[in-house]
């Protein structure tokens, strides 16, 4: 197996660089050329001025202006950062050891760099706030849902920890709080077909083989809502909120079931109330049983007003979720 070629440009803000490999052939004469037709989304002007500034890379050192275009090598370069809305709630370390971080992120936080959400996502924050450049996610967690997310601190037990999530081999619980139904039966066990169109943002259900599976248990209930606990056997997009609404009992703050609502990333009022409980699993590396539990709280469940109002600080205590350690 061939080994991934070593950036040679260090992380910027917690973000490794970009990397692009050139195409085998081409009517190029220059790298500047080639790059101006392959990402158009960059003005031209600014290609060439970071060509000048030495900010694009190959494998033995920049690159400039006149650079020839070489078929099939690797160059590097960090992209310019959008402007981003910052997040106004902190991260809580549950765990840390030589090979694994576990983390409460709060809703709103993405797990990962993608589209708009680059600097104010978990994985930047925890590779510049505690040092660690070659942090990794173990599996995802929804931007809206807070809680336990898992991250792999050594990079060679990163394949074994990723394995685990894909094969299904981690036990995952979640609460939720969605309104109370005297009527519907539960405990029961949701299986469906959900399908998510790419380029359509909600998934829906839809009649043949089930691919998503949920047990749904009624912990208690109160003014007319319901602290829930979920249990997936599958990780499809957004099935626990799907199943939820298609039992009649939609996750308060969800901004797609049942209908969706476009909300501004600036507004931090009423987030969805799901949050991620617990890991449960045997430890890839040595065998033993490891088993994790969120420290948060959902905030409507104690106190739906603090829960529709703007966030009044900073931290995992703001409004969102409540710390519930002492």
């Amino acid at each position: 197996m061939r080994r991934k070629l070593a950036a040679p440009l260090p992380p910027r803000h917690g973000l490794d660089p970009a990397r692009l490999r050139l195409p085998d052939e081409g009517p190029w004469g220059t790298l500047l050329e080639h790059l101006v037709e392959r990402l158009p989304r960059v003005a031209p002007e600014r290609i060439e001025e970071m060509l000048r500034e030495e900010r694009i890379f190959g494998p033995d050192g920049p690159l400039g202006v006149g650079t020839a275009f070489e078929p099939g090598t690797f160059i590097w370069f960090h992209r310019d950062l959008p402007d981003e809305v910052p997040v106004p709630f902190g991260i809580s370390v549950v765990h840390r050891d030589e090979h694994l971080l576990v983390v409460d992120k709060p809703h709103f936080l993405a797990t990962i760099p993608r589209g708009q959400h680059i600097l104010e996502t978990a994985l930047v924050r925890l590779r510049r706030d505690l040092d660690l450049p070659a942090l990794s996610p173990a599996h995802r967690l929804d931007r809206v849902t807070a809680g336990l997310v898992m991250f792999v601190i050594t990079p060679s037990a990163r394949g074994a920890y990723q394995t685990m999530f894909r094969d299904r081999l981690v036990h995952k619980e979640y609460e939720a709080i969605a309104p109370y139904d005297a009527a519907l039966e539960l405990p029961r066990t949701v299986r469906s077909r959900i399908v998510k169109e790419r380029g359509v943002l909600a998934a829906q259900e839809v009649p043949g083989e089930v691919n998503a599976e949920t047990y749904v248990e009624l912990l208690e209930h109160r003014d007319g809502l319901g602290r829930y606990r979920l249990v997936p056997a599958t990780g499809r997009t957004h099935q626990l909120r799907v199943h939820l609404n298609g039992l009649g009992i939609p996750i308060l703050g969800d901004g797609f079931y049942p209908v969706l609502t476009e909300t501004p990333l600036d507004d931090f009022t009423k987030p969805l109330q799901l949050l991620a409980k617990t890991l449960e699993f045997d430890d890839p590396l040595t065998g033993a049983p490891r088993r994790f539990t969120s420290g948060l709280r959902l905030s409507s469940w104690d106190s739906p007003a603090a829960w529709a109002a703007p966030p009044a600080g900073t931290g995992d205590t703001a409004r969102g979720v409540t710390s519930s350690r002492t």
